[in-house]
């Protein structure tokens, strides 16, 4: 078996990541459609307020952590020339990892949490993503030590860069003392406890949902374009600024609130530095494409990344401006807030996530391409058109909430009720609604389509190619 790569896990992986896809964004159009007509809250443990997290933790951990299961196991494996390092500890992961999803969906409608947004889970839960992680880690860096190439591919940096900042973000902030098997009090108080929280949220964002999808980018834009990236240097310079700068810029979900204002005004300027690594990721992707660009005439897949880097540039630009303590000021507690999340997540995360395994899919079961490009293609042009309908509908709805909320009469009081506001915003909730529904639409075309690859067809595990020993070319 030495001789062939480990596809069982990427398989599993795969396959799970465009099911919690679905089951994920399905629990985000409930919500969507509860904001517009409230008697959809048909129990406690189908109301907002629980279904909320549910939501985040589906999309974020189950989708997005599923496709980047799959992609690094993938990407490791052929970017070293060497099988995965104990294949009975990556099983582990893959139903380690489920285990988790599955605790999360049935704790979470039961009011079972720590309160802090993406790390709600009870500590009986955090134990064991601990485990699956630390797992994760053996695996993936131990296949990096018996690799059979002399270099490290920019995207597996990546990758271990996201692997070993969560786990100690995962550990640090959730350090908690269990009062009840399921009940647990934070090991922080105060405003510590809200930066630690911060500090972890915005790097979940910085390293979950960024880093590792920057290596997806980095492997299959230029394996989909046929180009080599266009620069390997940005590539090192960008990881290593982006890493750096990104641990900063926790504070800037707490301005205008108890944390120290010097604090504050750090966390504003390092968001502001990651506008430069951010976009040098995305120019990099972008200029891949040179000598290519005629591709995205035929390559629906092609079309996913691109569009997905575009999605990120955009994100990386609206996060660092909302950032500024003025426009904070506006944004804050608003639906602006919303759309630029959902920009990042379903622009960015959702699209390289699609494209990468349209790529990934047919190869691990030994079929060459999707059963239907036509599908794929329709795909994309639903999945875009959700996106824009909902982001435009938050931005809107955001400015004009912050507008409506700040306004005052002569007298000093103010200009609209709180319920004035919500009612206002009624019309934008019904776009952000159809936008949810064309991209769930999305994935179940996908999942369809995938449904038609697979169908039949016997698990693939590709032969590893013999190595040569590398020739040393003197430079001028």
């Amino acid at each position: 078996m030495e001789s062939k790569y480990n596809y069982k896990v990427v398989r599993q992986f795969g396959i799970m990541a465009v099911v919690w896809g679905i089951v994920g964004m399905l629990v985000g159009v409930l919500l969507a459609a509860q904001l517009i007509w409230p008697e959809l809250n048909l129990a406690p443990w189908l109301s907002y307020g629980r279904l909320r997290p549910l939501h985040t933790n589906a999309v974020i951990f189950a989708f997005g952590g599923c496709a980047l299961f799959a992609t690094s196991y993938y990407i490791v494996q052929r970017t070293c020339h060497t099988r995965l390092f104990c294949g009975s500890l990556a099983a582990f992961t893959f139903w380690g990892w489920q285990a988790v999803i599955v605790l999360a969906a049935i704790t979470l409608p039961l009011g079972y949490t720590s309160a802090k947004e993406y790390a709600e889970l009870e500590w009986p839960i955090d134990i064991l993503i601990t485990l699956v992680w630390v797992s994760y880690a053996v695996v993936f860096f131990g296949t990096i030590a018996k690799r059979k190439t002399p270099h490290i591919y920019v995207a597996n940096w990546f990758f271990g860069a996201f692997i070993l900042t969560v786990a100690v973000l995962h550990l640090v902030n959730s350090a908690e003392v269990p009062v009840t098997m399921w009940k647990s009090y934070s090991a922080y108080a105060g405003v510590q406890d809200a930066m630690i929280q911060w500090w972890y949220g915005h790097n979940a964002v910085g390293f979950f949902l960024t880093a590792g999808f920057l290596g997806m980018m980095y492997y299959f834009i230029p394996k989909q374009a046929e180009r080599p990236i266009y620069s390997y240097r940005l590539s090192v310079v960008h990881f290593w600024s982006l890493i750096f700068t990104y641990m900063w810029a926790g504070p800037h979900h707490l301005q205008y609130t108890a944390l120290p204002d010097w604090a504050q005004s750090l966390g504003m300027v390092f968001s502001l530095i990651l506008l430069a690594p951010s976009w040098g990721g995305m120019i990099n992707g972008m200029m891949t494409l040179s000598g290519a660009w005629h591709k995205l005439r035929t390559d629906p897949i092609l079309k996913f990344l691109v569009v997905s880097l575009s999605f990120y540039g955009m994100s990386t630009f609206e996060g660092p401006m909302m950032a500024i303590k003025t426009v904070n000021a506006l944004s804050h507690y608003t639906d602006w807030t919303v759309g630029h999340v959902h920009s990042g997540a379903l622009g960015w995360v959702g699209l390289v996530s699609i494209g990468s395994l349209y790529y990934l899919i047919p190869r691990v079961f030994g079929r060459g391409e999707m059963y239907s490009v036509k599908a794929i293609t329709l795909h994309f042009w639903v999945a875009t058109t959700g996106i824009v309908l909902y982001i435009a509908a938050m931005w809107i709805a955001g400015v004009m909430q912050g507008l409506m909320w700040r306004a005052v009469n002569d007298d000093g009081t103010l200009t609209y009720s709180f319920v004035e506001s919500v009612k206002a915003t009624y019309p934008y909730y019904m776009i952000r609604f159809l936008g949810g529904v064309l991209y769930l639409s999305g994935m179940f075309i996908m999942a369809w389509n995938i449904w038609k690859t697979v169908a039949g067809q016997r698990p693939y595990d590709a032969p590893i190619p013999a190595v040569f020993p590398a020739v040393h070319v003197a430079h001028a």
